[in-house]
């Protein structure tokens, strides 16, 4: 199915609201993203590479924040261990409802299962593979601690998270060039400035982003032995940790 463009901030509505990830946004989510995430689709692929890699016989994956379904399809279509089960979270019915519809019965397949609920509600157990795709960057900075702690309690040693983030940078001509940077992607992706400066307005009091350093500091603390940088592209990056 071809996505719906993305034109929620194409017209002109003064201060708009803070960003929610509603019905409205659900229905145009994936083009937004691969049109505002640089590196997206190669961030996809790539966990499919990373699941085939650490997804072990009878252990669960995780998708926190499973949107639309991208990452578990990517997850589900490439893990070669035996009976693995996938669950995918995210606290936005209206995603939810969206990616039922993009996860297919496959018996072939691992089985899927989904749920809406607040990742602070959640339970972790018997996790190889966990993937947060741009999700932490939307849960209060006070939080984010000891859910890494929960997530990790919950995972089998060499088990793998993925961390994908929108960051801050430690220097402000450094900010201010990938900053404008990553709106000349989205330029070339089609925004137009008034969208561009409106999405920012929008998100800026809802996505709070870290820098790499804490990032890295916050999964040793939690638990993992081992934090890799494995992919950046401007403010955008992707961690990889091993319990």
């Amino acid at each position: 199915m071809t996505p719906k463009t993305d034109q929620i901030y194409a017209a002109a509505s003064g201060r708009p609201a803070d960003f929610r990830f509603d019905s409205k946004v659900a229905q145009v989510f994936a083009d937004m993203i691969a049109r505002s995430v640089p590196g997206y689709g190669l961030t996809l692929d790539m966990i499919g590479v990373i699941a085939k890699h650490y997804v072990t016989d009878g252990s669960q994956c995780y998708d926190l924040g499973c949107s639309l379904g991208a990452s578990t399809l990517a997850i589900r279509h490439n893990i070669v261990a035996k009976d693995t089960h996938i669950i995918g979270i995210d606290n936005s019915s209206a995603m939810i409802d969206q990616c039922r519809q993009n996860i297919a019965d496959n018996p072939e397949l691992p089985t899927v299962e989904l749920r809406a609920e607040d990742l602070l509600d959640s339970q972790f157990g018997n996790a190889s593979l966990v993937t947060m795709n741009f999700t932490l960057q939307f849960i209060a900075a006070e939080q984010r601690p000891s859910l890494l702690k929960r997530i990790a309690d919950g995972m089998n040693e060499g088990g793998a998270m993925i961390l994908s983030e929108k960051i801050a940078l430690t220097g402000s001509m450094e900010q201010e060039v990938m900053t404008d940077l990553h709106h000349g992607f989205k330029a070339a992706m089609g925004y137009s400035e008034m969208e561009i400066a409106q999405k920012r307005q929008a998100i800026e009091n809802v996505l709070i982003p870290d820098t790499v350093d804490t990032h890295k500091e916050r999964l040793h603390d939690a638990g993992f032995s081992h934090v890799y940088l494995w992919f950046q592209c401007f403010n955008f990056v992707s961690l990889l940790a091993i319990k």
